[in-house]
């Protein structure tokens, strides 16, 4: 899978923007603040219907404008899809597929990305709910119906907090919330899934990531993903990221969904004391380990990062591995400044073999020669080579990065 052609309109700083795409690697170069994230911002959007750098879509619309429209040719073995999303404002955001109207969650059935930018190193340092989010855009890109799954939790346990909270302030004993077990079944099906989806990808990524790793660090620190589950006794601190309770995955005899059941029983005092559901996929982690040891608190800079470079290779080859429609695009976001020499050429090596790759990077000489075939210079917000793109850079660095 290739993308051919890139246009923008009111995306970020651009106002409109015809960018062609060449296989194999694409470049972005010039000085920071200029735009080149922007236009591998828009190509993440569209696999992922997320930002690696916002949580917010109205962030990726130009200033003063209500709307802003990203539109791909993906060309994938003779055949070619136009595939658009169109962000608003004041109103649902809208997606096309050869001029067709889809539902905006269907978009990854069409066109598949992987990114990796200095924002990743979160992954491994950051809270839970970033690595959640991590796996559950995998999940959706290799089985886009898992969007729903994902939105129809959300919806219950919005739901069964509303009623939580209700109780609480009311003060209804426990004995008389019928209500609450109609939701309890409802909460226990759709998380029993996701979370069985979850413990099959980060099965499945062992391998990759065990690759992936000595790939770009050149030594086998035997990383290792350990879930975390509240549904079997994990603690789990959102606030501050804790991992430093066990790696609980499974109980002889006892499904998902049966465990689930009992983890609700069990805490149902304390949640209607605090008005919040407490246990579920919501509110688990995945224990990172290098040497045995928690990435998080032991690992190096470089072991950080080299890990959560490796994560993403490990995804996009898992993906590459299922997809009946080619190679996802690997967008390398601003990484190889933050390489040595010798880390550049394994990653150049890395992912040498993908049908497109697209690079950004303030400065020419960061990146391995073989990867700078195809360049696009950005100067002073107009992408001037091979195509001049009408930009205006407004704001500061997230607006025109």
């Amino acid at each position: 899978m290739q993308v051919t052609h890139l246009s923008l309109t009111d995306f970020r700083n651009y106002r409109s923007a015809e960018v062609p795409l060449a296989a194999g690697a694409n470049l972005f170069v010039g000085r920071n603040g200029q735009g080149k994230t922007n236009l591998v911002e828009s190509l993440g959007y569209l696999s992922t219907l997320g930002s690696h750098r916002v949580s917010n879509d109205q962030a990726m619309i130009r200033k003063d404008v209500e709307s802003a429209i990203v539109r791909a040719r993906i060309h994938h073995e003779g055949r070619d899809l136009l595939v658009e999303v169109q962000l608003n404002r004041g109103s649902a955001n809208r997606a096309q597929v050869n001029r067709s109207a889809i539902k905006t969650r269907e978009l990854p059935r069409y066109f598949s990305s992987v990114l990796f930018a200095p924002e990743d190193l979160a992954l491994v340092r950051g809270e839970p709910s970033i690595r959640r989010r991590f796996v559950d855009q995998l999940l959706v890109q290799r089985n886009p119906r898992f969007a729903g799954v994902l939105a129809d939790y959300d919806r219950v346990l919005k739901q069964r907090n509303t009623l939580l909270k209700s109780a609480r302030s009311s003060g209804v004993k426990e004995g008389r919330l019928g209500t609450l077990d109609i939701w309890d079944e409802r909460l226990i099906a759709l998380g029993s899934e996701l979370l069985d989806a979850r413990l099959d990808l980060v099965a499945r990524l062992s391998d990759p990531l065990t690759a992936a790793y000595r790939s770009v660090a050149g030594d086998d620190h035997h990383p290792k993903l350990l879930p975390l589950l509240t549904i079997r006794g994990a603690e789990v601190d959102d606030a501050d990221g804790d991992q430093s309770a066990d790696a609980v995955t499974a109980s002889s005899g006892v499904t998902t969904a049966e465990a689930f059941r009992q983890a609700l029983a069990t805490v149902r005092r304390k949640e209607l004391e605090r008005g919040l559901t407490l246990v579920g996929p919501h509110r688990d982690d995945i224990l990172f380990e290098l040497n045995d040891l928690p990435a998080k608190g032991y690992a190096s800079h470089g072991e950080s990062w080299s890990f959560a470079l490796a994560l993403k290779l490990a995804s996009a080859e898992l993906l590459r591995r299922e997809s009946t429609t080619g190679d996802p695009v690997l967008i390398l976001d601003d990484v190889f400044a933050e390489l040595d020499q010798a880390r550049r050429r394994m990653l150049a090596t890395a992912v040498a073999g993908y049908e497109q790759v697209l690079i950004t990077a303030a400065v020419l000489d960061d990146v391995p020669a073989d990867l700078t075939a195809h360049t696009v210079r950005i100067e002073a917000g107009e992408v001037v080579d091979p195509v001049v793109v009408e930009a205006a850079v407004i704001g500061g660095d997230d607006d025109a990065r």
